[in-house]
């Protein structure tokens, strides 16, 4: 199986061609590439190729061996980017909860060919009213062997504000692939364990990101207090736009709000391809003037014109 069969094929991945615009989307932690998919859609419609693979280990039911590693993660984020990166010459990477810390590595890690960050209520640890007690206890657990002694249920409004949303959604997901609820929203402790390893890593390079970068986080999240983008807004080495939400819960791409951030999400993506076209006709005005020529509008002496004239005088 080659690299582009190993992030396409699986079951759930979506994968949308397009243009030569890219957006790579990655979903969170337990999740499924169905909280991006209308997100996903709508970018589509500006013509951009739009890939949210289903990443083995970060979704959910996925590791049951408890094996997987914050690394294999990143692999699989990197090969669908390589992927992209074959048809798309700009390249815009957007991330959900856990997923935003991917994002972030890889713009970290290859600079060049990540030309702006869109992030959906960022985590860099989850702190939300909503999350178990237990959950703070876990920061003591270091090793694997323990870790896989905890599993993390997920409590009411699962991220979700709105009921008829939140009812509709998990009846998706179960429909989907049918898991149970406590599999659908539920974390196991080797989860959780990698994903911290995965951000005290990440929270190193934060000031090496420079990408332009706008953050979607809800005021009252339920999952990740607000003080996660905070801090993002804080470290990051570009520019931050922080958009704060006020009636939506942790997954903002699903909630009430959803419409509000997808259409922020596509001004700010055509304000990156916009300014990348605009600096591509200046550099490429560049390339044409030869070297040494004088800019436009400048005068050139006439020195011999000049010394006529003084003579005579």
């Amino acid at each position: 199986m080659n690299k582009k069969e190993k992030t396409r094929s699986l079951p759930g991945s979506i994968s949308i061609p397009g243009g030569p615009v890219g957006v790579l989307l990655i979903h969170s932690l337990g999740g499924t590439p169905l909280e991006l998919r209308y997100v996903a859609q709508s970018l589509a419609r500006l013509g951009y190729t739009v890939h949210c693979p289903i990443l083995p280990g970060l979704a959910g039911g996925t590791d049951i061996s408890g094996l997987s590693t914050w690394q294999d993660w990143h692999r699989n984020v990197e090969l669908a980017h390589d992927e992209l990166r074959e048809t798309c010459d700009t390249v815009l990477i957007g991330g959900l909860s856990a997923g935003a810390m991917l994002a972030l590595k890889l713009a970290a890690d290859r600079p060049r060919d990540v030309h702006g960050l869109m992030l959906f209520a960022p985590t860099t640890w989850p702190n939300g009213w909503a999350i178990p007690k237990a959950m703070h206890l876990f920061k003591l657990v270091r090793e694997k062997y323990l870790a896989r002694m905890f599993y993390f249920r997920q409590r009411p409004p699962y991220g979700i504000k709105d009921d008829r949303i939140r009812n509709f959604m998990l009846d998706s997901f179960n429909k989907g692939d049918g898991r149970s609820l406590d599999d659908l929203v539920g974390r196991s402790g080797n989860a959780v364990l990698e994903f911290r390893r995965l951000v005290r890593h990440v929270k190193k390079q934060l000031g090496s990101i420079t990408q332009h970068t706008i953050i979607f986080h809800p005021r009252f999240d339920d999952q990740s207090d607000l003080k996660n983008t905070l801090l993002l807004q804080r470290k990051l080495g570009g520019l931050v736009e922080v958009s704060v939400l006020d009636d939506s819960f942790h997954m903002v791409t699903l909630d009430r709000q959803r419409t509000y951030v997808v259409e922020r999400a596509m001004e700010f993506s055509r304000r990156i391809v916009r300014r990348i076209e605009e600096q591509a006709e200046i550099e490429g005005i560049k390339s044409r003037v030869p070297t040494g020529a004088p800019a436009t509008g400048a005068t050139t002496p006439k020195p011999a014109l000049k010394a006529a004239t003084l003579a005579a005088e």
